[in-house]
């Protein structure tokens, strides 16, 4: 799950840093950055949860 987490900090922190700097482009490219990390966490959660039941 390391790899999504990663991903959704640097979204954070691309969003704060265009906030900070008035910047929509980089503030939008965070929020890109963290939306697709939520979205690699969720998959990578299903992923896991089908392997845990196939070892049943």
């Amino acid at each position: 799950m390391a790899d999504g987490k990663a991903e959704e900090i640097k979204g954070r922190i691309k969003e704060a840093a265009g906030d900070l700097m008035d910047n929509q482009d980089l503030k939008d490219s965070g929020r890109l950055d963290k939306a697709s990390g939520k979205i690699k966490q969720a998959v990578e959660k299903g992923v896991d949860k089908v392997k845990d039941a196939l070892k049943k």
